[in-house]
């Protein structure tokens, strides 16, 4: 059996965000994951998609994989590097602002 893995390090959305999409396609067949995610009326769905497809394409291409066999096997979302911000506010104070980054890590596997 074999596994296959596509990453995407960066994406400049917060994990929490990510993460509610992952849970959706987690365990599912590729073809209900891509029905899922274009259905999914989210941010994070479009770069969860194309890691899929990307995930997807390295199978075939790459390890002579069916397409109509593949399910997700494993999805994860780490956490990234913050880029730190400040806000001006009243009175010389400045607010800080984090902008939280993703790493996504996916496997698809061959289902027997």
């Amino acid at each position: 059996m074999m596994d296959v893995n596509a990453s995407v390090f960066s994406l400049r959305i917060a994990p929490r965000k990510v993460r509610q999409v992952v849970d959706l396609i987690r365990d599912k067949n590729v073809g209900e994951a891509f029905a899922i995610l274009r259905s999914t009326p989210r941010g994070a769905s479009k770069p969860v998609e194309k890691l899929l497809k990307s995930a997807v394409a390295n199978a075939e291409h790459n390890n002579q994989l069916n397409q109509d066999k593949l399910y997700v096997k494993e999805i994860m979302v780490g956490e990234g590097k913050t880029l730190k911000r400040m806000q001006p506010h009243s009175q010389g104070r400045g607010f800080s602002i984090f902008k939280r980054t993703s790493h996504i890590y996916i496997t698809v596997a061959e289902r027997e």
